[in-house]
């Protein structure tokens, strides 16, 4: 399918100012939450160690989340942000700088989006973002409840779109995320209205439509997988 756009929760200029529960700040007071450098993942306990959370079994194979590290991957990323089809969405055309910015901005946060490899039977395929709703400019928009969670995704390669992936992968990792977070009572998204292919994508994987909501820069729909839901759509 089309690439989901990116929409909020990208930029690290634009974060909310919210306080952080006292045993987040308790962990990062203990030097658990800042990583080290651009190439450690910010996988931390706003999202549960992402890093930790191991592969769904798909139809097409084992898919997993892998945290980004830009030595190892910054220019397949870029590759793929260059494609016209994801760079209409996506805006990050250009130099593997302009993505290495882009993913900088998160992994040199404080975990509360962490940038990932999906992986497909071994064979990273698509680019996506794990990101806490709540603590994102997004709740701006929504009524947001503590630990929305959202997603961001980008199906990598031509060949890959167009197959039905995309509704399968969002399914799976909307469930990764449930299997993981138990107080997350709800996976959210918001692709461009425009994006007809993604919208319909985020249905099949069981996502329900739940508003439309103007946004910085674009008309989004509100998509929402609810674990209330999860066994239903």
């Amino acid at each position: 399918m089309p690439p989901t756009d990116s929409g909020l929760g990208s930029s690290s200029d634009d974060t909310l100012d919210l306080q952080l529960p006292p045993e987040f700040s308790a962990l990062f007071a203990e030097g658990h939450g800042r990583p080290a450098s651009p190439d450690v993942p910010a996988a931390g306990p706003l999202l549960d160690n992402l890093a930790g959370w191991g592969a769904a079994d798909t139809p097409a194979g084992p898919f997993e989340l892998v945290p980004v590290r830009p030595a190892r991957d910054l220019a397949l990323i870029s590759g793929w942000m260059n494609d016209p089809a994801v760079a209409a969405f996506w805006e990050l055309a250009g130099p593997p700088e302009t993505t290495a910015a882009h993913l900088r901005g998160q992994l040199d946060g404080d975990g509360r989006s962490v940038p990932c490899l999906g992986v497909l039977a071994g064979v990273p395929m698509s680019y996506w973002e794990i990101y806490r709703a709540d603590l994102d400019p997004l709740a701006r928009y929504y009524p947001a409840r503590p630990q929305d969670t959202g997603i961001h995704l980008l199906i990598g390669g031509v060949g890959d779109r167009g197959r039905g992936l995309g509704g399968m992968l969002l399914r799976a990792t909307a469930d990764l995320v449930l299997d993981h977070r138990p107080q997350c009572a709800r996976v959210l998204a918001e692709p461009d209205l425009r994006n007809t292919a993604s919208v319909a994508a985020f249905l099949n994987a069981g996502f329900r439509y739940g508003d439309e909501i103007e946004l910085p820069g674009k008309r989004a729909a509100l998509m929402v997988r609810d674990r209330a839901l999860r066994d239903l759509l």
